[in-house]
């Protein structure tokens, strides 16, 4: 686990972004742990999350021309992301986002931004069901412009409905690369070493043996 990513998690736990306890998801299971990205909401918080996504990103070494954010939650962080791509890498790339609703007047249609062409990277919270990925893919396409991957700040390298994760699902549907600030091994490489935290370790790796892939 690289420094960035021992800092962002400390970060998430700061904010209360990663909770440890027992919550139910959407899907019906009962996680250990809860990730709530919507609760960077200040201008520090987000700031710093944007550091992050960049970190990843150059790490990534991923190929892009232009960064698209999903609406609504895609929106801050794709914006938060160019400005640390631009001042901390001197990688001034633009950005897009979608409305959910496209507008009649002003800025046409449902893009805001810069146009949205060449090699786009997703930016999002985490991938669930795939739905906002899948919606995002189809703006892409129909701009005739080409997805070259997601960023994501968690992979829960959780299964799906079937062995594989979403994130798999969306690698292998659309033949690109899905990239993370980290990944639940990291959450838990933290948790093992933290005096404070450790107690919630064995629940969280049952977990992990019960929903998770092997690789994601």
């Amino acid at each position: 686990m690289h420094l960035y990513q021992k800092q962002f998690i400390e970060l998430c736990i700061q904010n209360k972004v990663i909770h440890f306890g027992e919550f139910t998801l959407k899907s019906g299971r009962i996680s250990p742990y809860f990730f709530d990205a919507g609760l960077f909401n200040s201008g520090k918080t987000i700031s710093k999350l944007g550091e992050f996504y960049a970190q990843a990103i150059k790490n990534s070494a991923i190929n892009l021309d232009i960064l698209f954010g999903p609406a609504y939650k895609g929106i801050p962080l794709v914006v938060t992301t160019a400005i640390a791509l631009a001042e901390k890498y001197n990688a001034d790339k633009p950005f897009c986002f979608n409305r959910k609703s496209a507008k009649g007047h002003g800025e046409g249609g449902n893009l805001v931004g810069a146009a949205l062409k060449g090699k786009v990277l997703v930016i999002d919270d985490v991938i669930t069901a795939g739905t906002a990925i899948n919606e995002a893919a189809k703006i892409i396409h129909s701009n005739k412009a080409k997805f070259c991957g997601v960023c994501l700040a968690l992979d829960r390298q959780e299964k799906g409905k079937r062995e594989l994760s979403a994130i798999q699902e969306i690698e292998q549907k659309y033949k690109i690369k899905v990239i993370s600030i980290i990944t639940l091994d990291d959450l838990i490489v933290y948790v093992e070493k933290s005096s404070i935290f450790k107690k919630h370790l064995e629940k969280i790796k049952v977990y992990r043996e019960q929903y998770g892939v092997t690789k994601s």
